[in-house]
Formats: C-alpha cells, sequence, structure tokens
C-alpha cells in the first residue's frame, strides 16, 4: 500500500505511474517511453508516418538511416489498439529482460538479433512497420519459457503459455480476416532464439551460439568480474611479496 501511495523508502514522493516506469528494466523502460513518444509526435503533426517506416531504397539509397530504428517504434495513433499493443510490449519485455538478470547486455543482444532479422525479412512480406513483429517475438520466447503459467485471455478462454502466440493469432485472424503476417514471423523468429538458447545448449556441451560475444557484454558490464578479481589479487600479492635483499658481498 506505501509503495501505491508513493511513500516508503526510496520511492517517497512518487506518483504511482513513476513508480512503475522507474520499476521497469532499462531497455523496457526507454522502449516504451520511445513508442508512446513516436505516438505523441505523430498525433501531433510534428511528424507523419511516412517518415518513419522501413524502406530499403530509403535507408540505403537516400541515407535516412533512422528508419532502421523508427520502424520498431511505431505503433500507431493514440488509440485502444495502441494500448493494447504497448501493454503486450511492456509486459512481455519486462518479463524477459528481468529473467535475464541485472545486465542489459543479454536482453539488448536479443533486441537486436529480432531487429536484423525482421529487417531482412520485411520486404519479402511487404511491412514496412516492425513494432508488433518485434514485440510478437519477445511473447513468443517468454510462452515458451512458461510453460506451466496459466493464461486467461478475456476472461473466457483458460490455456497454458505455450498457446499464447496461437491464441493471439486466432484472434487477430478472426478480427482482420487476413493470416497475421506479423504474428508468424515473430513466432519464427522467436522459436530460432529459444532454440539455440533453451534447446541447443543441453544437447552440445553447453555451446549458446546465440549468446552476446565478450564485446557487447563489455559495452553494459565493463571488464569481467573474474578479470578484475585476478588483477587485482596480482597486484596485491606482488605489493605484499617480501623484498629479497641482495647478497652480500665479502
Amino acid at each position: 500500500m506505501d509503495q501505491m501511495i508513493g511513500g516508503g523508502g526510496g520511492d517517497a514522493g512518487r506518483f504511482p505511474l513513476e513508480t512503475w516506469f522507474w520499476e521497469m528494466p532499462i531497455c523496457t523502460r526507454w522502449w516504451t517511453t520511445a513508442t508512446m513518444l513516436m505516438s505523441g509526435l505523430v498525433q501531433c503533426e510534428l511528424i507523419t508516418p511516412f517518415q518513419l517506416f522501413y524502406s530499403y531504397r530509403a535507408v540505403f539509397v537516400k541515407s535516412q538511416y533512422w528508419r532502421l530504428l523508427t520502424t520498431f517504434l511505431y505503433f500507431g495513433p493514440f488509440s485502444l489498439d495502441l494500448l493494447f499493443h504497448v501493454y503486450f510490449l511492456q509486459r512481455y519485455s519486462r518479463l524477459l529482460e528481468e529473467s535475464a538478470g541485472r545486465s542489459p547486455a543479454h536482453f539488448s543482444w536479443l533486441l537486436l538479433y529480432a531487429m536484423v532479422f525482421l529487417l531482412i525479412l520485411s520486404p519479402l512480406v511487404s511491412m514496412p512497420f516492425l513494432g508488433h513483429p518485434l514485440s510478437s517475438t519477445l511473447v513468443y520466447i517468454w510462452s515458451r519459457r512458461n510453460p506451466d503459467t496459466r493464461l486467461s485471455f478475456l476472461g473466457l478462454l483458460v490455456f497454458s503459455a505455450p498457446y499464447l502466440p496461437w491464441v493471439l493469432m486466432a484472434f487477430s485472424l478472426t478480427l482482420h480476416g487476413t493470416i497475421p503476417k506479423d504474428e508468424l514471423m515473430g513466432m519464427v523468429i522467436g522459436h530460432i532464439w529459444y532454440f539455440f538458447t533453451d534447446v541447443y545448449p543441453p544437447l552440445h556441451g553447453g555451446s549458446r551460439p546465440l549468446d552476446p560475444p565478450m564485446w557487447w557484454r563489455r559495452i553494459f558490464e565493463g571488464r569481467p568480474r573474474e578479470e578484475t578479481t585476478d588483477g587485482i589479487n596480482n597486484e596485491i600479492a606482488v605489493a605484499g611479496a617480501p623484498e629479497v635483499a641482495p647478497p652480500e658481498v665479502r
């Protein structure tokens, strides 16, 4: 109750929405913020959706490189549909990032992997905005990693978490009458990540081919703890070693 009214500890004086915002992991926090900001700028007519979508010609011929990022940040104008997608984005992105540990290195590498694959596949399916399939990728990975979790859809259908992507696909198909390409792309890319990070390692001696490389981890974590500790121990050992007196000349 103290947290809800902003009292107690470091959250004193904060509103519930502010507390909720700062409790989000860093990648999820800024992705959610950028998504809402992008829709706000379009709503205020400061920019247009035509400046945000991904196009190979616009990016690599006209050098509009910002589209490589904005295509993942625009979900549409302010509406119930936008709130629905932001809810799924924030919820499952947060759950995955929290499960990745305190460092954002692993989760940011997952985002980079998914974004690169989506940009490669985008021209094949004529999908200029890629925020929905990126969100679907995270939903799929979370659902496969939590097979025992029970979910309820609209309070009518109760099912296990691994069925969540299929339920969302069926709902989208019923609502729009077309096969949801964004859900399909998210499932394919998410399954590749899930297989090589959760299924493949136990079968191949712990090998994890999709883990972030060391140079990427250093960006977020600095020098590995083992290297730092070894260096400090060596310095202490050298400093504490007794001095050896030179032999006496007679």
